[in-house]
C-alpha cells in the first residue's frame, strides 16, 4: 500500500511539474520571475564590443561610474515592460556617475534594430543608453547566458559587482544605486 501511495504521489508531482514548465525554443530564455538579489560573483564582469550604433565599447571604460548592466531580449515581456522605468531613472541621474548598459541576447540583430527603430521615434535622446548585441562578431563577455531574463549586475565605481538580479529588477535596486552614487 505504501509503495502504491508513493508511486501515486510521484506521478502527481511529475504531472504538476510538467504542467508548470513550458517548453522554450532553442536559445530562448525561460519564463520570467521576480528578481532575487544574490551575492556578487568573484569574477568581475568583462564586456567589449560595438554598440548598436557601431561605436566601440568596453565595460572597463566605465570605471568611476556606477553601472547597471542588464541582459535582455526583445521577446521578453518583463524586459520591455521595464524600459520606461530604466529610461526615466537614467534621465534622472544625468550628470551623475551612472551608466546603464544593456546587452541584447536576441538571436537576430534585425529584432534589435526593429525595436530601436521604434524607440528612436518615440524616446528622447536624453533617455537613450548604451546598448550592445551579444551576437555581434566582436562581442566578448564573461556573463554567461542566464536561465531567465532580465539578468542584471550592479557594479560600483571601482568595477566590483555589488548585487546581481535575476528576473524583474526590484524597486530597492534603485535605492541601492542612489547609495552608490
Amino acid at each position: 500500500m505504501f509503495v502504491q501511495h508513493l508511486t501515486a504521489l510521484l506521478a502527481a508531482a511529475s504531472l504538476a511539474a510538467a504542467a508548470q514548465s513550458q517548453p522554450q525554443p532553442p536559445g530562448r530564455a525561460a519564463p520570467i520571475a521576480v528578481a532575487q538579489a544574490s551575492a556578487p560573483s568573484a569574477a568581475l564582469p568583462q564586456l567589449e564590443g560595438k554598440t548598436i550604433e557601431g561605436r566601440p565599447f568596453t565595460l572597463a571604460s566605465q570605471r568611476g561610474k556606477v553601472v547597471l548592466l542588464m541582459l535582455w531580449s526583445t521577446d521578453c515581456a518583463v524586459c520591455r515592460d521595464k524600459m520606461p522605468e530604466l529610461r526615466q531613472n537614467y534621465e534622472g541621474w544625468a550628470g551623475k556617475p551612472f551608466e546603464l548598459v544593456l546587452v541584447s541576447v536576441d538571436r537576430k540583430v534585425q529584432d534589435v534594430f526593429a525595436y530601436e527603430q521604434i524607440i528612436s521615434r518615440t524616446v528622447p535622446l536624453k533617455q537613450r543608453f548604451v546598448q550592445l548585441w551579444a551576437g555581434e562578431p566582436g562581442h566578448r563577455d564573461n556573463l554567461g547566458r542566464p536561465a531567465q531574463l532580465p539578468a542584471a549586475w550592479l557594479i560600483d565605481k571601482s568595477g566590483k559587482v555589488v548585487e546581481r538580479y535575476s528576473g524583474r529588477i526590484p524597486a530597492e535596486a534603485w535605492d541601492r544605486i542612489a547609495e552608490l552614487l
